[in-house]
């Protein structure tokens, strides 16, 4: 049987296996039970967390566990605002979108194929200013940014843009143009005395993930590794791995504050760290929350070393903090054209503002950008600066949604193990035996 046919056999189980999904709306007083049943193999976990958070649903609890050939996940979920979830457009996405090769839900917005874009990853160290510099090239260069993602962690920051031109509005096909773009932007990624080698990539946008992206080009900068005069582990996820000697697993616990995407994050990293999840509880209490995954790597066993352990627990913190960027959290909605990122980003480099993160859309003349910011030295920002940008462009236009202070650290406790023998027991769990 030659690659074509196992090829079209594997596509022909996952038809006649494909997921069953379940909703339930009387089990639990405070959140909808969404129970979904899938082949056990690599990434199937990743598919359906990454289904449920795209469509912005908030994880209270969740439950993970194997049986023989198949992989049984329960989760407990509410909307923004806590509520149940009463659309039944939401759950009928939910199936659509795990009985297709891709599982992804393009109504979101999280995978962009278009030939009328054009894809930029950027990967670099972070600095103030940079994201300044960057859109002020594609501004000079006649190029709109359509769709933007930035993430900086650890020193290191990556960027999936999605940009067009600015006279035709479609992708950009022009080869000297392209290389014009890429020599730029590598030449403000290089800075002063970098040994980081930047990496620009100009690609035609294809079916992606973009937080999956992102995790997988931070990985790749290796923005696990903290820099030397870090030392302070105080305000970290508290991640710990061990062994379970009479199960053959690896278990990994991560305790941190509860945040939207959480377990995303966490489940995306430990399959493109080649791990496969067998059974697993997310639990969270008012703004803690508290995830146990028992792992074996895809070659069926558990980590072989604490060299191995040890980075586990490394990129395990790395993938929690990346969207956890700690400042001041700013949103701007007005009316888009051409220049207006350049132009916000340079009033707040001009204000001594470093954006740890941002997120840009258009949409219908719309657009919005979502920041987090800190001043230039990574310190919380001073009311006044907020106060001089309000003058400068309007405080209907840009918006704090936070309060001018940092948030609270991560806490240090571990609670006992929630699915062996420990505080809590999923009932669902009680026909499944451990493999």
């Amino acid at each position: 049987m030659d690659d074509h046919d196992d090829d079209a056999y594997a596509k022909l189980l996952r038809r006649v296996n494909s997921p069953r999904v379940v909703v339930d709306n009387d089990a639990c007083e405070h959140a909808t039970v969404i129970q979904v049943d899938t082949v056990k193999r690599q990434g199937a976990l990743l598919e359906v967390v990454q289904v449920l958070t795209d469509l912005n649903l908030v994880m209270t609890k969740a439950y993970m566990s194997s049986d023989g050939v198949w992989f049984m996940h329960v989760f407990y979920v509410t909307d923004d605002h806590g509520n149940k979830i009463r659309d039944e457009g939401i759950f009928n996405c939910i199936e659509k979108a795990l009985e297709t090769d891709a599982c992804m839900v393009k109504s979101t917005g999280k995978m962009l194929p278009s030939k009328e874009h054009t894809l930029i990853e950027l990967t670099g160290t972070d600095r103030p200013g940079l994201l300044s510099e960057v859109c002020a090239v594609l501004t000079d260069l006649r190029c709109n940014v359509v769709n933007a993602e930035i993430w900086a962690h650890n020193a290191r920051a990556a960027a999936v843009i999605h940009i067009a031109d600015q006279s035709t509005g479609t992708a950009i096909e022009d080869p000297r143009k392209l290389s014009l773009i890429k020599e730029l932007l590598y030449n403000v990624l290089k800075g002063h005395g970098d040994f980081r080698t930047p990496i620009v990539s100009i690609s035609s946008p294809g079916e992606i993930h973009i937080g999956r992206r992102l995790h997988q080009m931070m990985f790749a900068a290796r923005d696990f590794e903290r820099p030397g005069s870090e030392n302070d582990n105080s305000a970290r996820p508290y991640v710990t791995v061990f062994d379970c000697p009479d199960r053959d697993y690896t278990v990994v616990t991560a305790t941190s504050i509860d945040r939207p995407k959480l377990v995303f994050d966490t489940v995306c990293t430990l399959t493109d760290m080649q791990y496969l999840v067998f059974h697993g509880t997310v639990i969270t209490d008012s703004k803690k929350a508290y995830q146990e995954y028992y792992i074996r790597h895809v070659d069926g066993f558990p980590t072989s070393s604490e060299a191995e352990r040890q980075r586990v627990i490394e990129c395990i913190q790395a993938a929690i903090e990346r969207r956890a960027s700690e400042g001041l959290p700013l949103e701007l909605f007005t009316d888009d054209h051409f220049g207006l990122l350049s132009y916000i980003t340079r009033i707040l480099r001009e204000n001594g503002l470093w954006p740890k993160s941002a997120e840009i859309s258009t949409r219908n003349g719309k657009a919005k950008h979502n920041y987090i910011v800190t001043d230039v030295s990574g310190n919380p920002v001073d009311p006044k600066t907020i106060f001089l940008i309000h003058q400068q462009m309007g405080q209907t236009v840009l918006q704090v949604k936070g309060n001018l202070s940092m948030p609270p650290k991560f806490p240090r406790e571990t609670p006992r193990s929630f699915l062996f023998g420990g505080l809590f027991r999923c009932p669902s769990f009680q026909n499944f035996g451990l493999n």
